[in-house]
């Protein structure tokens, strides 16, 4: 399997929906919030492919403020490939693209009990600076950053 990192455009908003919905539930982005983050110009989005299929995607925030920084939004893995650094990819990619924007971070929220996406983002450098009480509705959530 070669994955290809591509950028992420209303074309493909069913297929994005989709793989939104097997990864989170009541927090699931509306295919309406996904539409309205793909046309913003301060966000970078883009699109694991495997061949024509998508493995994944990533939406960034560019925080053009005096810190400049970039927060995600949110990142997905279809389930049929996860575990196959398809994640790995997409920060790289977007930590890349961050820098030469000229942001000095990146930030991020993952839900407490979302175990193996915390191992990932400690792994790739993110160090957690707090805790978000019932940020993702009943659960909590963790705050992470990453110096670029």
């Amino acid at each position: 399997m070669e994955i290809k990192i591509e950028n992420a455009n209303l074309r493909l908003l069913d297929a994005l929906y989709r793989i939104e919905e097997q990864c989170f539930d009541a927090e699931a982005f509306t295919k309406r919030q996904i539409a309205y983050l793909l046309t913003d110009y301060n966000i970078i989005a883009l699109v694991a492919k495997d061949g024509p299929n998508i493995a994944g995607f990533i939406i960034v925030q560019v925080e053009t403020d005096d810190l400049g920084f970039g927060h995600i939004i949110t990142i997905n893995v279809a389930q049929k490939y996860r575990g196959r650094k398809v994640a790995t990819c997409l920060l790289e990619e977007i930590e890349r693209l961050l820098k030469q924007r000229g942001a000095n971070e990146c930030r991020l929220e993952v839900r407490e009990d979302n175990h193996a996406a915390i191992n990932l983002y400690q792994k790739l450098g993110y160090q957690r600076i707090g805790k978000l009480e019932r940020y993702y509705d009943s659960k909590h959530g963790l705050y992470f950053k990453k110096p670029l």
